[in-house]
Parts: C-alpha cells; structure tokens; sequence
C-alpha cells in the first residue's frame, strides 16, 4: 500500500534507509572539517586529485590546507569571518576552501567570471574580509580596488600548486598566451601565503554543526543577489543523503578508489557537495578540468582518464560533448553514474549521451539554498526519466498552490521542500528569509513543479519571469535595472527565450528615447556590465511595451511578438 504522506519511500531502492540520524551517527562528524581531516588520516598516501597531469596526495592536501588555515590565522579575522574565493577548478581552490572552513572562518564562493559590479556587489554584502582570485582575474578587482572592501588579497596563477609544469604553465599564459590582462593592487601570492603559514602553530578552533560553513550566493525572485547561509550540519547532511542514494551504484568497486571527474566550477555547490565534499568523503580521485568550455581539450582530457566512474554534468555540456565527432573516440567502461543537474536534461541529448556511453544520465534537482540536492533519479535506472527523480533520505517535498495550500497528485504548483539540507536562511535579509518559509518550516522553491502517485517529481516550469542560461539563473529585474541605466533607453524588459544548446537565452525589449541608439551599443555596454551568461542574446527595439492598466510591463505579452 502506497504510503499517502511519502508516497516515494515505497520505490526507494533495497537498502536505502528513509532517514538519515543512524548512518549521521555512525560518521562520527561534528562539522566538514572532522569528515575530511578523517580522509586525510585515513588516506595520506592515496593520490586526492590530478590537475594537468600532476598529482597531490590526501597527505599533501592536508598539510597545504592547514598551512592555508594558519596563514589566514595570522590576518586576525574575527571569529567567524568570511573569506571569498574566486578561482576555476585548480588545486588552490581546494586548498583554500578546505583551509578556511579548518581555520573556522566562512567561504564565500565568487563566479570567476563575474564582472567587477558583481563582485563588489557579492563582496559589500557578505562582508568578506579577503579574497584569493585568479590572476587571470585580478583586473576584474583591480577596477575596485580603491574602495578597499577586503583587507587581504591572496593572488594565484594556474600553475602555482603543480611545481616545476607549473611555472612553465604560469610562463605560457603570461608571456606567451598573453592572458593576464594589467593590474596593479596590493596583495599576497598564494605560495607566499602557505609558506608563511608553514612557519606558523597552526591553533586548531573548535567547529560545530551549527557555524556556517558557506555564503552561497543565489539569485532571488525580485533580482537581488541573496547569499544562503549553509551551517556545517546543511552540507554534512547532504553529503550523507547523496551517498546513501548512490550506494547501489558506488558499491560495485568495493574498495577501488573512485574516481570523480570535477568538469563543473567547484564555486558552485552542486559540483561542490557532489564531486570535492563527497569525493574526499569516500577517499575519491578528483580530476580537476580547470575549462570545460574548451570542448576540444576536455574531449582529449576524457580520452587520456577512460577510468571515471561519477560523471556530474549539465545539459549544455553533455551536447556540446555527444554533438563532437571526437566523442567517438571516448570510453569510459568504468563509468558508474552520470547525474545531470543545473537545468533541465534535454531527453535527445541524454538518450543520445546513453547510447554513446552505454549509462543513462540520472537527473536531479537542487537549490543553492539546499545545499543542493532535494531529489534525484536512483543510480540504477536504466533509461532516462525525464523526471527528477524522488525526494532524497529525510526529505519532504510538497507541491503548494498560490495560497501555500498542498495540492493533489499530478497538479501544477510550487516545489516545496523541508529536509536538514536546507538553509539557514538568507545572510542578513531576515525578511526575505521569513518570505521564502512556510509557517510549518517548508522552504518555497520559486519552480513549478508535479508529483505523481509514486512520488516522482517533475519540472514543469520556473517562476513565470526566471530565465535559466547554460544552467544559471538569471532574473530579468536585475538585467534591466543595469541597461535602464544605458542612455537612450527610455524603457526595456528582459524575457527569456528557448535554446537549443543554452536552455534559454535572455532577449531584451527597448523603447529608445534617442533613436540613434544601436543594437551594437547595447551590446557592448552589457559586455562592460554583466558575466557572459547574463548578457541579452538578442537586443529588440520596440515603439511600445505592452503594460497593465496599472501601468506594469507585461513580459508575458513580449513572448508573443
């Protein structure tokens, strides 16, 4: 008899436990930092991760890490203090994460691909005290350098933690490649910084469940940039639940090392808590890709590595690989899992990636918020879903009407979810915190979601303006406010249109108040103002928006031209 309140419990696969306080207790952990300090005691000589060939033992990242956590010891942060990190997939990310969260402070992930306005948006509000960027990206804090908003900065090259290849890499990309653009600010290097705290006692501070580990940001409905306040018990919950959920799968190598491929930013939780946290949690290899937008040489990368089992991707990545005649020539025979989050999986490119790899791409859904993962399909389908599979162990969603009231099977409304993966709340927004909760303490997703009686879960939409590009989020409001600001513009909305590789792409509507205003113009002024994936793909010049008789735009309407 189907459980009518938890309706998924009775699909779980065999051994699959429904809550997770037994196996919470039987990890021993009372924050992140015991879970991978236990991997570092457990594994020093097992090989942590590769990155251009070069390799770093669990035993070196431990010692990297804390040399990391005693430098930022000598800064005198207060307790508590955050610290940003804005870097790709390089070893120095891994350092400095696990690094800040040993030395008890908060991390702060930055798209590295932001630009300088977003930057200081996401520095200002989370009060970060210091930053350790890119030099590759150090121009983009150079431009606000002179409002001094943190007090350190910690500079690294991409060769920095891979020895004598990585000066000769630091040399290409400098004097070669020519990829460093100017910049000037005061700063630290990174390998100064971890010989500096080499020479230092590093003070071990006592880290609970209840501190925060993470200020992720997100974007919120009305556009503003939110940071999710993620304690240590939201992400070392998680990492258990997604463990669990996957163990039918990982359970076939025994005591064989797995092997994690770490394709997608680790600044983004879903790649953080899937591949670095549970990595290192099962004593794993992460092999580090630093750009997967570089189609050709990640293709010869998973030529060189056909030993990867858990293969974590999105949409836009899988057919940018399934659509290169090269992707022929990749074998993965170990492959165990492949898990599609982000975005939506498209069912042509998965059932293209199944043929091609002989492992159905597993979908699943998460939030910033949730540290992330809520529902995902089981690692033993054997065909894509199409869903997003069922709630996680010790998870609850609920589909809600308008009114917060829960709707029947198979009706539209808002994913609703409660679970120990769940936030905080916002970092110092209490209001929007009190907003997105249900008074019964169910936290209200903004996507539109249906469950059917066996308790599977299926997108049907996303709140009705939000725009997702190559699996990030965008919110009209922000875009607009930023061209409105452009002269010449007298009014304009955003919407967001279908894209066969991106998901959607943003296309704005213009009404010119001077009409030599150019499409070229517009373009190039959201270049100088947005990341990459928030820029309108498509700039529209109209003589008049649609509006409400209250004089609201109407963006449905836009769709319709």
């Amino acid at each position: 008899m189907t459980n009518p309140l938890f309706p998924w419990l009775d699909h779980y696969p065999d051994g699959i436990p429904h809550q997770i306080d037994r196996a919470m207790e039987s990890l021993g952990c009372h924050s992140l930092v015991d879970l991978f300090e236990e991997s570092f005691s457990r594994h020093p000589q097992r090989t942590a991760l590769e990155f251009m060939g070069v390799s770093m033992s669990y035993g070196q990242l431990d010692k990297l890490s804390q040399h990391f956590a005693t430098y930022l010891q000598t800064l005198k942060l207060e307790p508590g203090a955050r610290v940003a990190i804005m870097l790709p997939n390089v070893p120095q990310y891994l350092i400095a994460m696990l690094g800040t969260l040993r030395a008890a402070y908060v991390v702060v992930n930055v798209n590295p691909l932001y630009t300088s306005r977003e930057l200081e948006h996401q520095l200002r509000d989370s009060g970060s005290e210091a930053l350790i960027i890119l030099e590759n990206f150090a121009a983009t804090y150079d431009a606000i350098a002179d409002q001094h908003l943190v007090k350190q900065v910690i500079v690294t090259s991409v060769g920095d933690a891979i020895g004598a290849k990585g000066r000769v890499v630091n040399f290409v990309a400098r004097y070669v490649k020519k990829m460093i653009p100017p910049w000037k600010f005061s700063h630290i290097r990174f390998n100064a910084a971890i010989k500096t705290g080499k020479h230092h006692e590093f003070h071990r501070p006592q880290v609970s469940m209840d501190d925060v580990a993470f200020l992720q940001y997100t974007g919120g409905t009305t556009g503003v940039s939110k940071g999710a306040v993620l304690l240590h018990r939201n992400v070392l919950a998680n990492i258990v639940q997604i463990e669990l959920w996957l163990s039918p799968a990982l359970e076939r190598k025994g005591d064989e090392q797995l092997v994690f491929l770490c394709a997608l930013p680790m600044t983004h939780i879903f790649a953080l808590t899937a591949c670095a946290f549970l990595g290192i949690r099962k004593g794993g290899l992460l092999l580090l890709v630093a750009n997967p937008r570089d189609i050709d040489g990640f293709i010869q990368f998973l030529i060189n590595h056909p030993g990867i089992h858990i293969f974590p991707g999105v949409n836009t990545l899988f057919h940018a690989l399934i659509h290169r005649p090269e992707f022929l020539k990749v074998k993965l025979p170990h492959l165990l899992v492949t898990i599609g989050g982000g975005m939506a999986v498209q069912k042509k490119t998965a059932d293209l990636w199944h043929q091609l790899t002989g492992v159905p791409i597993a979908q699943g859904y998460g939030l910033s918020e949730t540290s992330p993962v809520v529902c995902v399909n089981t690692p033993i389908i054997t065909q894509f879903t199409g869903s997003i599979g069922m709630p996680l162990p010790a998870t609850d969603v609920r589909i809600l009407d308008d009114e917060g009231a829960e709707l029947p099977f198979g009706q539209a409304g808002e994913i609703a979810i409660k679970g120990p993966q769940v936030m905080a709340g916002y970092w110092n927004q209490a209001q929007e915190t009190l907003q997105c909760m249900t008074a019964d303490g169910y936290f209200k997703s903004g996507d539109i979601g249906i469950m059917t009686p066996e308790g599977h879960v299926h997108i049907v939409d996303r709140k009705k303006d939000m725009i997702v590009v190559a699996g990030f989020k965008v919110f009209p409001n922000e875009i607009e406010e930023m061209i409105s600001q452009l002269a010449g513009v007298r009014e304009c909305a955003v919407i967001g249109m279908p894209h066969r590789k991106l998901g959607e792409v943003v296309i704005v509507y213009i009404v010119k108040d001077h009409p030599e205003l150019s499409q070229a113009q517009v373009i190039e002024y959201c270049k100088l103002h947005m990341t990459n994936y928030k820029r309108p793909r498509k700039v529209m010049f109209i003589d008049e928006m649609p509006k409400s008789n209250v004089g609201k735009i109407l963006r449905r309407h836009l769709r319709d031209l």
